[in-house]
C-alpha cells in the first residue's frame, strides 16, 4: 500500500470519530508513530478510542483538528 492510501485510511478514522462526536483528549508520539486517544462523553457514559497513526500527513492532519477543538 502507498503512504497516500495509508494516509487516507487514517483521515478517514480520524474523520469518522470526529464526525460521531469523539474530542482529542491526549496524544503519545513516540519512534513507531503517534497514538491519539479520543473520548466522547454521554450523560454518564464516556468512551474512548486510540488510534495508531503512522504517517506524516496524518499527524499534520490531526494537529490542525485538534487546534480546531
Amino acid at each position: 500500500m502507498s503512504e497516500y492510501q495509508q494516509f487516507l485510511q487514517e483521515r478517514d478514522r480520524i474523520d469518522y470519530l470526529v464526525e460521531n462526536g469523539y474530542k482529542i483528549i491526549n496524544i503519545t508520539e513516540n519512534l513507531s508513530g503517534a497514538f491519539v486517544h479520543f473520548e466522547k462523553r454521554m450523560d454518564s457514559n464516556v468512551e474512548n478510542e486510540t488510534l495508531h497513526i503512522l504517517t506524516a500527513d496524518a499527524r499534520k492532519y490531526f494537529s490542525v483538528i485538534l487546534m480546531n477543538q
